[in-house]
């Protein structure tokens, strides 16, 4: 891309661009540590010496407070790769009124909120397909906001080992679709993260009357004479289909959280955020 083209781009992107830093600062996190001993500058805690250690290590001045002979512990920080995907399909397009954001744009906002907080922590973060972004907040933020333009959202190469990977979608394509990409972060050593997007009206169906309904992905339309008669079979279909979802994160060893469009997103960033900073498996 040029560099005419990427400031062409970059001026249509500033409210997103700044939806996500103000995320990023309301959720106020510290260096993304793992939670473990290791190389690193935070202080994690202070364990006895073994004879097989080094006297090196010996924290002497914790030592001279008692007894016995302590380490120094810091909290393990070692960059890991953290790759960041949001569904562009059109069922992502959809928003029930004029006051909410579209799942896509909840999407594609969390993403990048998520990626600011990552450079702030030393990680590589970029889009699977992308290159892996490092650097300053800012600049990360600029650089995978125009790979979400550039790279296409179905680009799946095999991810590096031990990456981390982030899927923000509404998980609505048949369940075998999403049993195989997550098989096939499984079996390149990734650990998957998913967050489930739901318009409130898809989860209610509050409509009442007559409705002509249209599918977004290319299903066709039908006029519905009393769509309030739907109500109850549709929130059972939800319900099955938000439990198939849970089951293939289970079987694969993901996480998963649901979020509503109408809910604020700094929760769930924050949530998601302290599920990414544990020791992988």
């Amino acid at each position: 891309m040029s560099r005419r083209a990427a400031v062409r781009l970059g001026d249509a992107l500033p409210p997103l661009l700044v939806a996500a830093w103000r995320i990023a600062e309301t959720v106020h996190v510290g260096p993304h540590g793992r939670r473990r001993g290791g190389p690193g500058d935070t202080f994690w805690e202070y364990r006895p010496y073994r004879p097989t250690e080094p006297a090196a290590r010996i924290d002497w001045r914790r030592s001279a407070r008692s007894d016995d002979l302590y380490l120094r512990e810091t909290e393990w920080q070692a960059a890991q790769t953290l790759l960041l995907w949001r569904d562009a399909s059109p069922s992502m397009a959809y928003r029930s009124r004029r006051d909410l954001p579209a799942k896509r744009e909840r999407a594609e906002v969390l993403l990048l909120a998520l990626a600011v907080l990552a450079a702030r922590g030393g990680e590589r973060v970029g889009l699977p397909g992308g290159p892996p972004r490092m650097g300053g907040a800012r600049h990360v933020l600029e650089a995978v906001a125009l790979d979400l333009d550039t790279v296409p959202a179905d680009r799946w190469p095999s991810p590096p080992r031990h990456a981390r990977v982030v899927l923000l979608g509404d998980f609505l394509d048949p369940p075998g679709r999403l049993a195989d990409l997550l098989g096939r972060l499984r079996a390149g050593g990734a650990t998957g993260h998913l967050v489930g997007l739901r318009d409130p009206a898809e989860d209610a169906l509050p409509f009442a009357g007559r409705v002509r309904v249209e599918g977004m992905e290319g299903e066709g339309g039908r006029r519905i004479e009393r769509i309030e008669d739907l109500r109850a079979g549709y929130r059972r279909a939800v319900a099955r289909q938000r439990a198939e979802v849970a089951d293939l994160a289970r079987r694969f060893g993901c996480d998963l959280i649901w979020h509503r469009t109408d809910a604020p997103p700094e929760p769930v960033l924050l949530s998601l955020y302290e599920r990414l900073s544990e020791v992988p498996c």
